[in-house]
């Protein structure tokens, strides 16, 4: 059965934040370089798109779980393919929440005065 270690999520929590620091220690990474001082881009992207990646794994092996116990396989249980599909629901909703609040500090941006 699958269970949620809190303490291995925390220290992934702690080590996506420590990457998302390191990307601005005196302004914003280059897009191609990743020094200081211009647009947003390299690094940023990188840790966007594992993030995206792991989300769409978790989904991924949420329904290779529960297909396999459609199927009749004795080894998977009702609680294993519940709580998988509990976390790439998570897993999902918070993609969906970054995405918002990215959206929504880029149209807040687009809105300040020059």
């Amino acid at each position: 059965m699958n269970t949620i270690d809190p303490g291995n999520l925390l220290l992934q929590m702690r080590a996506l934040a420590a990457r998302a620091n390191a990307l601005a220690p005196g302004g914003l990474p280059n897009a191609t370089t990743g020094a200081p001082g211009a647009a947003a881009g390299g690094d940023f992207t990188q840790v966007f798109k594992q993030a995206l990646d792991g989300v769409n794994e978790t989904q991924r092996s949420a329904a290779a779980l529960t297909e396999r116990f459609e199927r009749g396989d004795g080894t998977v249980n009702v609680a294993s393919v519940m709580i998988a599909t509990q976390k790439a629901d998570i897993a999902f909703q918070a993609a969906t929440q970054v995405r918002n609040r990215l959206v929504s500090a880029y149209q807040e941006i687009m809105n300040m005065p020059i």
